[in-house]
């Protein structure tokens, strides 16, 4: 099997396998076509393919004759706080984001700082598989690229979004696992800017990553020891590129990942009830919420375009997905794990509450997700088959993203991935036995 994921989120591959420098060239001279050669930042992660991938795109955005502005290693969303702070068309961050160190991707950003929606990544493609690109003559190539600090200009957004005097006043004590990523770089200075002891662990962005860099509770476990030992106030895990965080308790308890945006929704929504947007793998605990404090919710397909994109239409007051990303409109309209932090602990501030207290008071559903490798191209008539196989069954099922059933005490939801060649199968119920009846219930369909 050869990874390599063309879509809405991207381009993304195994670096010396699928995501060649030929193939990185030719997406960033397409993105550079695509904004008429305008001025695009550039920034990436820690992993170690990051120097030669960052060389083929600025090698690429050069030659379709644009102003590229490089921001160094530093987080997704700082790249995309930037964009218009420094006048540019858009922007690629160079990241895997989630996914192992062997991969990496490139993820276009637009003029106002999200990602490209639907129509504009199938744009972006057309021009790839055209290959019609621009090609700046000899005497119009840029012959600098420009330098900027993003981190400082990220820095102060969170500054004034958030109360840092009574954060402040609170005096936290914060362990945070950077897992070596590019938040190693503004995490802990944007924690130490609130006045919090800051515990930082794997915050060495020339380190390779100690552990896959997903903020899940089975890669938590140097963080639970930290906050255990550190006698911490709660713990926060990064992902690689700043864009997803996991949550730990003062008693060392590594919470699911589908808890970051419950509890967001539940600060926000106690203070301004409006519209909440996830997509429809997220639990339903965010309902519930929504429910009990007078807000709405609007479920959109995977992907965080979607969900920026819904988020925009409805005025939303906060939203994300059930894989620790959270978006927080007064900061951006796209995950950003530095937004979460500051939401959770102005409001841990402003309430003298604990974290555990405050998950406490959420809704309890029980979760299991399964990763079902499939063959590239396998991926679609596999999940056709599971289709037929439900409606052979006579179940009622939502296709807006691959296939969803529901049934009075749960759900289990199938559909491809858009970051890994494999089925993402994702079942939530009333107790944990029946969330994995419902995994296994569409394990036995899927035939690939």
């Amino acid at each position: 099997m050869r990874p390599l994921k063309i879509g809405i989120s991207g381009v993304r591959g195994i670096v010396g396998e699928t995501l060649t420098p030929e193939l990185i060239v030719a997406f960033a001279q397409a993105f550079g076509t695509y904004l008429d050669s305008g001025r695009v930042l550039v920034c990436r992660d820690t992993r170690p393919s990051g120097p030669m991938v960052r060389a083929a795109v600025v090698s690429g955005l050069l030659a379709a004759g644009c102003d590229v502005v490089d921001l160094g290693v530093c987080p997704t969303p700082s790249l995309q706080l930037a964009v218009a702070w420094l006048g540019a068309q858009g922007g690629i961050s160079i990241t895997g984001g989630h996914n192992p160190a062997a991969w990496n991707a490139l993820k276009f950003v637009r003029g106002d700082g999200l990602y490209l929606n639907t129509t504009q990544a199938e744009e972006l493609l057309d021009i790839v598989h055209q290959g019609e690109f621009e090609k700046a003559t000899w005497d119009r190539i840029r012959t600098t690229v420009a330098d900027e600090d993003a981190l400082a200009h990220h820095l102060d957004v969170l500054a004034r979004a958030f109360d840092g005097d009574a954060i402040r006043a609170r005096g936290l004590r914060v362990a945070v696992d950077c897992c070596n990523g590019s938040s190693a770089l503004l995490a802990p200075r944007w924690l130490a800017s609130l006045g919090c002891t800051v515990l930082a662990i794997n915050d060495d962005p020339t380190a390779p990553f100690p552990h896959r860099p997903e903020p899940k509770p089975e890669t938590m476990a140097q963080l639970k020891a930290v906050v255990r030992a550190g006698g911490a106030d709660l713990g926060f895990a990064h992902d690689a590129d700043g864009e997803r965080l996991g949550l730990v308790t003062a008693e060392g308890v590594a919470l699911s990942e589908e808890r970051t945006l419950t509890l967001a929704a539940a600060i926000v929504l106690a203070q301004t009830p409006g519209v909440v947007v996830t997509n429809i793998s997220t639990t339903k605990a965010v309902d519930d919420v929504a429910k009990r404090l007078g807000g709405t919710v609007v479920r959109t397909p995977v992907g965080q375009s979607y969900v920026s994109e819904a988020m925009l239409e409805h005025n939303a007051v906060i939203g994300g997905e059930g894989n620790g990303g959270v978006a927080v409109p007064r900061v951006l309209c796209s995950h950003d794990a530095a937004s979460a932090q500051g939401l959770i602990l102005e409001h841990l501030a402003r309430t003298g509450a604990s974290l555990q207290a405050l998950v406490d008071a959420l809704p309890v559903y029980h979760m299991v997700k399964h990763d079902f490798a499939v063959k590239p191209s396998a991926l679609y008539s596999v999940l056709q088959g599971f289709r037929d196989e439900v409606e052979r069954e006579s179940l009622t099922a939502d296709v807006a993203d691959g296939i969803l059933v529901s049934w009075p005490d749960g759900w289990a939801h199938v559909r491809a991935s858009q970051t890994e060649s494999m089925i993402r199968v994702i079942a939530e119920a009333d107790s944990a036995a029946r969330a994995r009846d419902l995994v296994d219930w569409a394990r036995d369909r899927l035939k690939g």
